[in-house]
């Protein structure tokens, strides 16, 4: 009788210098699952993922309408919120590790600002007349940005249920701040194309626009399945997470050329983070993506597709790029 493949030998250990920091290229070879969460359904699965700016706690948000809150720190589950009534996606920590902002999933299009001490609602931000595709915290204060199918975008405060600008776009589905939080990237998905604003000029044009038409998969003419938007910590790359087999794209922050393609080695994760293999795309919510840069800005690390593995994409690595394709 023939045998499957033997499974990878166990990674190596980390090293061991006594050092308390290590940089992540000595360690990002060791990394390996230690816990495993199963979550209370064997049809639900996870929409969105998210740490606070300490990296000791994860938010969860489930298609189950509950949010997972779990200690990166102890390894552990710590409690379950609730959102019964209005579904939840998106959840995203704010600069106060004791309260979330996430987009709602039925009722209506309203972002809920939650205490997840004490499952209490400190604020509402009303305003979209569809669904919330993203929402982004700028990594300076407490404003952040939300993109809908709405066809615009906006700039809130925590301390303001009013929108502090908006931009009406086609199609804005996802959206990022650079390091600085002084620039906005916004994909439109129907134009395929990537425009810049600087946030100290909201109100006017883009000063910079990446035609990513002729990355668009061979063949393909439906509007491109981006999925994440994300600037490196040293603002010179920005990630483009899709649901192409072909993989990912790593441009250049400035002028938009494409630096590498980073291919998955199995089909696309159709934009969720989930557990059950019975969770079907067209029952699925529109996803946060499944790739992350590293902190040092040097490794992506995210889905291998229709498995469990995780794949790690060195960009500093030997890489053949690509041209853009004529049309």
């Amino acid at each position: 009788m023939a045998q499957g493949p033997s499974p990878p030998p166990p990674p190596p250990p980390p090293p061991t210098n006594g050092d308390k920091t290590q940089k992540t290229s000595d360690i990002i070879g060791t990394l390996r699952p230690t816990k495993l969460f199963k979550l209370s359904k064997p049809d639900t699965y996870v929409t969105s993922l998210d740490f606070d700016d300490e990296g000791q706690l994860l938010i969860a948000a489930c298609s189950d309408s509950s949010l997972q809150l779990y200690s990166a720190r102890d390894g552990t589950h710590q409690k379950t919120l609730l959102s019964q009534k209005y579904g939840c996606h998106l959840a995203r920590f704010s600069h106060h590790s004791q309260s979330v902002i996430y987009a709602s999933t039925k009722v209506d299009d309203t972002i809920r600002y939650l205490s997840t001490h004490d499952n209490n609602y400190l604020r509402y931000f009303k305003g979209h007349s569809a669904a919330v595709t993203d929402l982004v915290p700028c990594p300076r204060d407490d404003t952040f940005l939300s993109c809908s199918a709405d066809n615009t975008l906006r700039l809130w405060n925590l301390k303001s249920q009013y929108p502090q600008a908006r931009l009406n776009l086609a199609t804005p589905y996802l959206a990022a701040f650079d390091p600085s939080a002084t620039v906005i990237a916004a994909a439109s998905a129907s134009t395929s194309s990537i425009l810049l604003y600087d946030l100290r000029n909201w109100d006017k044009p883009p000063f910079a626009t990446f035609d990513m038409q002729p990355y668009d998969p061979p063949g393909s003419n439906n509007i491109p399945e981006w999925t994440k938007l994300e600037f490196s910590n040293d603002g010179k790359s920005l990630l483009v997470t899709t649901n192409h087999g072909q993989g990912h794209l790593l441009l250049d922050a400035y002028n938009g050329e494409l630096k590498a393609h980073l291919p998955r080695p199995y089909q696309p994760t159709w934009g969720i983070l989930r557990s059950a293999p019975s969770a079907t795309p067209a029952k699925s919510p529109l996803g946060q993506g499944d790739t992350s840069f590293s902190a040092d800005g040097r490794y992506v690390i995210g889905g291998s597709g229709a498995d469990r593995d995780a794949v790690v994409w060195d960009t500093q690595g030997h890489v053949s790029k690509e041209g853009k394709r004529e049309r």
